[in-house]
């Protein structure tokens, strides 16, 4: 228990240190049209990475049982933009340093959900489907259409 809250208080504690920075960063529009543009709401991608990252967080510190979904759907979500920007499909508005971290907890993120790690219920393959479905979709809303 004492491994799961601290890996859980590291998530949160960075969460909220790239959601603030992420939010920092944000350019608002002068007009009203601008917030109907790509470029307004695209820029809220890697803050909604760091979202996922703080419920997911925050699901394994208190021991939710659904703490595994939102370990994967947050590993999905920020390997896919890790990925899609590598491969050219897209230009991703995390940082590099950003992406590094991400990676890292995508990879103990996917460790804790897909081995049961901290005995909080195994994730079925149709929520691991789910989770990766809905990572991509939201990894493609903010950054491709």
């Amino acid at each position: 228990m004492k491994t799961r809250k601290t890996i859980a208080v590291a998530f949160i504690v960075l969460s909220v240190i790239l959601g603030v920075i992420f939010y920092l960063k944000t350019d608002y529009p002068e007009n009203f049209e601008g917030y109907f543009k790509k470029s307004y709401y695209g820029q809220f991608g890697p803050l909604a990475i760091c979202v996922e990252l703080l419920f997911a967080a925050y699901y394994l510190y208190v021991g939710h049982k659904k703490s595994n979904f939102a370990l994967a759907l947050f590993a999905f979500t920020a390997l896919a933009d890790i990925f899609f920007n590598l491969t050219g499909i897209f230009i991703s508005g995390v940082p590099n340093y950003a992406m590094v971290l991400f990676f890292v907890c995508a990879v103990i993120s996917l460790w804790i959900a897909f081995s049961n790690a901290f005995n909080l219920g195994r994730i079925t393959l149709l929520w691991a489907i789910a989770s990766f479905v809905l990572g991509n979709a939201i990894e493609f809303y903010f950054n491709y259409f």
